[in-house]
């Protein structure tokens, strides 16, 4: 039996969370090539581009042209200051752009708001880009009303996530928080039970009676659901598993999970 949970949408518990951040606007691309396919694609919005005050020669004449087409401000900033911006010093190549995410809003946005998302997934400690990709991707595809991506202890949206998702990154439905922990917190607080994907559960996600509104945590690709999170956590559901296979990749775990929500109509 579900433990029951009386939803609480008063204001978010941290106050931090209110504050308007860039990273919950953008999806943040840096390095010539993804820099230059954004602003090709004209499907994509790309807020600015900032390109490295030492950054002269064709590569950065080519950037400034196909952002002068597009309309799009490039603004010169210090090497320093564009490697910091990235999050990335080593593959940044003096230039980023900032790609507008229509569908991306902070946690406490999304419970606060009239039209709250009925399914959530919870990425907790997933630090493979490839695998945050191919979840957004999949998660999207199936429906999903929300995903949330916290700012530390996930693989960042980046280049790496944007290839993986192919280009779903930009129009996923992200959820922002700080961490998984108080994303988990304030789900619970909401009346939303928490569901983990774990091994040794006896109920399946193929026969577990599951509410309308629901949240899906995702753990981490070696440890599982982390110790943050796990006090959080209803009901464990387990995918059942043949053939001396203990568990699945867990972007292929997200994919069972999602459709099988498709599945059942939701």
């Amino acid at each position: 039996m579900l433990l029951a949970v009386s939803p609480d949408r008063s204001a978010p518990r941290d106050h931090r969370e209110q504050a308007p951040s860039p990273k919950d606007r953008f999806v943040t691309v840096y390095g010539r090539k993804p820099v230059l396919e954004a602003l090709a694609d004209t499907r994509l919005t790309v807020d600015k581009v900032v390109l490295a005050d030492n950054a002269h020669g064709i590569a950065a004449r080519e950037i400034i042209d196909a952002a002068r087409d597009r309309g799009v401000q490039v603004q010169r900033a210090s090497a320093q200051r564009v490697k910091v911006l990235a999050g990335n010093g080593k593959q940044d190549q003096g230039v980023l752009a900032d790609v507008v995410a229509p569908r991306m809003r902070t946690l406490a946005d999304a419970l606060s708001s009239s039209r709250r998302p009925s399914s959530v997934l919870l990425l907790d400690g997933i630090t493979t880009p490839a695998n945050v990709g191919m979840i957004l991707r999949t998660a999207t595809a199936a429906g999903i009303g929300g995903i949330v991506v916290p700012r530390r202890g996930v693989a960042g949206l980046d280049p790496l996530v944007v290839k993986a998702s192919a280009g779903v990154a930009f129009t996923a439905p992200v959820l922002r928080a700080a961490t998984a922990a108080e994303a988990a917190a304030d789900l619970r607080a909401a009346g939303y039970p928490l569901y983990g994907l774990d091994a040794g559960a006896r109920r399946t996600v193929f026969d577990a009676d599951l509410p309308t509104q629901a949240a899906f945590v995702m753990g981490s690709e070696t440890s599982g659901v982390t110790d943050g999170v796990r006090p959080h956590v209803n009901r464990w559901l387990s995918i059942p598993m043949s053939g001396g296979v203990e568990s699945l990749n867990v972007a292929t775990a997200a994919a069972v999970l999602c459709f099988e929500l498709v599945r059942r109509g939701r």
